[in-house]
């Protein structure tokens, strides 16, 4: 159990036998009244977000979760195949669990991904991956536009904007929270 007066932001709590992830809180002592705390919950498993406000020093059950870096070694169907660098066991994730993640991973990339209770429920990716542009129409001259851009393809299927000078074979650094590019690499 921990008390809503310890909680911290990435804290993963179990509320109605649902597991929720704490995006944001803040404690309010109000000048009349008791003290509350409001927070930003985040689902864990489909990633709905809910405000919610609690008591002060209310208890709520603390979820045990793991952290681990998985390198990402292949897709076998609908699932993904990750293997821990230092024993060597491979891990089968559901499809649906990192799809947003793949969008960013490519073959013995490594990622951080969550465990409770043995099943994976979250994953965490670096700020920006540097990637390679597999598909884009080339920038037409005279098209100079300020701040033009055209959609390109990287390597691992996902679609971003970027400028008109970049061409197939550039490596470009993408943002992975917001899909924007940042620059060439």
């Amino acid at each position: 159990m921990v008390s809503t007066n310890n909680l911290k932001n990435g804290m993963t709590v179990k509320i109605d036998g649902k597991l929720w992830k704490i995006d944001y809180f803040q404690h309010v002592k109000p000048g009349k009244g008791g003290a509350f705390v409001r927070t930003t919950l985040k689902s864990v498993p489909d990633g709905k977000t809910v405000d919610r406000t609690f008591r002060a020093g209310e208890d709520l059950e603390q979820a045990i979760v793991t952290r681990t870096e998985l390198q990402y070694l292949y897709q076998d169907g609908e699932n993904y195949v990750f293997m821990d660098t230092s024993t060597y066991e491979q891990t089968f994730v559901p499809g649906e669990v990192v799809a947003e993640a793949m969008k960013w991973t490519k073959e013995s990339d490594v990622i951080e991904l969550t465990f409770h209770e043995g099943q994976v429920i979250d994953f965490t990716l670096p700020a920006n991956v540097e990637l390679e542009i597999a598909e884009t129409e080339p920038g037409v001259a005279g098209n100079t536009v300020s701040g033009a851009s055209k959609p390109a393809t990287l390597e691992t299927g996902a679609v971003v904007q970027v400028p008109l000078f970049v061409n197939i074979g550039d490596r470009v650094k993408v943002d992975t929270r917001s899909g924007e590019y940042l620059s060439r690499a």
